[in-house]
């Protein structure tokens, strides 16, 4: 532990605070840094065999849930840990991982306009980010997806804002996200492991899986991934695979452009009508309308975004 503590001090200028164990983050905002608890305490949980299967469908999900699921088929050829790294435990500022989850569910979104618990996050992602079908939440595979998640945040007090859960909101560009410099900065950074056509694959010797970044594999048109914002902030602090936070090996205008490109290539196409029930809290790039503003759905989707934003500021002042 004292080894993952330095590393992270380094990475992130995390300090630790000696109060309560956990550490503030200076360089990446108030949030506080949370490490995970490690694996081996599984097993003192009376819970244990669920938490171990709940892990597993996190980091082989294509194995138990995909096309050819073992288990089930509802999910396409990604696996969870694909966005949330290291199976939702990565400790790293802006990794995604699911620390925060635990002590903020039930947890009310815009995009759904209700409180939304642990298992309809899931089958959220599901339907979104796996292009598939929900899980029965009295499933085997449900309960053990949720007693992980809770096992991961078990440390975390209620209503902590884990700085390693969230993915960094990236400052915006004065112009559109240029999908033919993003290609360029594919084929340099990406392509290695996602391949030309984007499909993925595994590594020579297959000890990774290099998941599907477009295609009929990958996540769909209502994923949050296909929202700009969340796919540079995330590509900025994690990829090329093992980059942490302070480590990137892309610029700001680079992340975004990449994941211009990234988002115009073709991909399960599947519309959620009911999101955003309220329009004036939609997420400024989500590319699908009807908005409260006056923007057309290709700006919304490659930006400028900072036109959007400045007219929503004058309609809330």
């Amino acid at each position: 532990m004292v080894v993952a503590v330095t590393a992270i001090y380094f990475r992130s200028n995390i300090k630790p605070h000696a109060a309560n164990g956990m550490e503030e983050a200076d360089a990446v905002g108030p949030a506080a840094l949370y490490l995970p608890p490690d694996t081996s305490q599984i097993r003192q949980s009376v819970h244990a065999a669920l938490i171990w299967y709940g892990r597993e469908l996190i980091v082989n999900t294509r194995k138990y849930l995909g096309p050819d699921g073992i288990v089930k088929q509802v999910s396409n050829q990604l696996n969870c840990q694909n966005c949330h790294l290291e199976a939702g435990a990565k400790t790293a500022a802006y990794s995604a991982n699911f620390l925060g989850v635990a002590p903020n569910y039930p947890l009310y979104r815009d995009r759904s306009g209700m409180m939304e618990t642990i298992q309809f996050r899931v089958n959220d992602c599901l339907l979104r980010s796996m292009n598939g079908k929900r899980l029965d939440t009295a499933s085997r595979e449900m309960k053990a997806l949720v007693a992980y998640i809770l096992w991961l945040g078990k440390d975390v007090p209620s209503g902590a804002k884990p700085v390693n859960s969230k993915i960094e909101q990236l400052s915006y560009l004065d112009r559109a996200a240029d999908t033919i410099n993003g290609k360029k900065i594919y084929a340099v950074k990406c392509r290695l492991c996602h391949g030309a056509n984007g499909y993925g694959g595994y590594s020579i010797d297959s000890a990774l899986y290099y998941p599907p970044l477009w295609g009929p594999g990958s996540y769909n048109t209502g994923a949050g991934m296909y929202r700009l914002s969340r796919l540079a902030g995330f590509v900025k602090n994690n990829m090329p695979f093992g980059v942490n936070h302070g480590e990137s090996q892309l610029s700001n205008e680079e992340c975004w452009d990449v994941a211009a490109f990234i988002n115009s290539k073709p991909r399960p196409h599947k519309l959620f009508p009911n999101d955003w029930p309220d329009l004036s809290k939609k997420a400024i790039d989500h590319p699908f309308g009807p908005y409260t503003d006056g923007f057309s759905e290709q700006q919304h989707k490659y930006g400028p975004f900072g036109p959007i934003a400045n007219e929503r500021r004058k309609k809330i002042n």
